[in-house]
């Protein structure tokens, strides 16, 4: 296990910043807007519909400066390039709940939501994670371009710097002076970028530990993956895990009508204007095929 410094650095400076937001020096209401849309495309649209059900399992199809679209808006959330994030996914179902999962509940709950990216084993490193799970991400020159030499986190930093900019320029231009620009740009950074930031990481994380230790089971599947509501509204349906497990490459992730999944509508408002199509749907075999209850297993203390 490789102790990963960079990781722990970003992490405190993100949470650090966004602490600030419970100052008022830092408070404006544009940040506030800029907190709720940025949880919206770049949790809601970035990471759910583009990353996950989108690239990385094909659950549906879409024309590619779409696709693109949500790829960069994914990229923003400061969650690993697409490739890596595909890649580390896969690798999650792969082998989900085993001492191979990236993220796996055997080894606690504070591991499975974000102690895993702090340590990394050998065959956890970005380029062999890539080379076995994302190859086929690869090919496609914009992913290939926000992996290389770390472009994801360039270009999520500087939409920080752009909107710290654009408020700066905003007050500068109304007539105010160069103390009020300060602290309205700096509202935009704490709010629109640093806690957007934490919000989506941990919302994105609490799938990884909260559904696989906490919830109930439509299916039996091997893993010990949980369909959870508290989690399901937080993610926009991502928390219907289980489900997600018994068929991952379905594009609707809420397979009964109580478990309410925005993201699918949002997928199902794309149908309506043509632009989303082959779109998987819940296999009907699927309660057949998971009948028999599986053990549940006890993460290791």
């Amino acid at each position: 296990m490789k102790f990963k410094a960079d990781a722990l650095v970003g992490f405190v400076l993100c949470h650090t910043l966004a602490v600030l937001a419970l100052f008022p020096w830092f408070f404006s209401w544009t940040g506030v807007v800029l907190l709720v849309f940025g949880m919206l495309a770049f949790g809601v649209l970035g990471i759910n519909l583009g990353f996950h059900r989108l690239i990385t399992h094909r659950g549906f199809t879409v024309p590619l400066w779409l696709e693109h679209t949500f790829a960069v808006l994914g990229t923003f959330s400061l969650q690993f390039s697409p490739a890596l994030w595909v890649a580390v996914h896969r690798r999650h179902h792969h082998y989900a709940d085993d001492e191979q999962d990236p993220h796996s509940p055997l080894r606690g709950f504070l591991w499975a939501h974000f102690g895993w990216l702090l340590m990394r084993s050998g065959d956890m490193r970005s380029r062999p994670l890539i080379e076995r799970y994302a190859k086929d991400v690869m090919r496609d020159p914009l992913y290939a371009m926000l992996e290389r030499r770390k472009n994801w986190i360039k270009i999520s930093f500087l939409l920080w710097l752009v909107y710290f900019a654009a408020g700066y320029g905003w007050v500068m231009a109304s007539g105010g002076n160069s103390g009020e620009a300060l602290q309205f740009g700096s509202s935009l950074v704490v709010w629109g970028g640093a806690l957007r930031t934490v919000v989506v990481w941990h919302t994105t994380w609490s799938v990884n530990s909260v559904t696989h230790i906490w919830g109930y089971r439509n299916y039996a599947t091997p893993d010990d993956s949980r369909n959870n509501a508290i989690i399901g509204f937080l993610t926009a349906g991502e928390g219907w895990h289980n489900n997600h497990h018994a068929d991952p490459t379905s594009a609707r992730h809420g397979h009964h009508w109580w478990e309410f999944d925005f993201a699918w509508q949002a997928i199902r408002l794309l149908m309506w204007f043509g632009l989303a199509t082959e779109v998987s749907v819940p296999s009907p075999g699927l309660a057949a095929k998971f009948s028999a209850p599986a053990p549940p297993r006890q993460p290791v203390v």
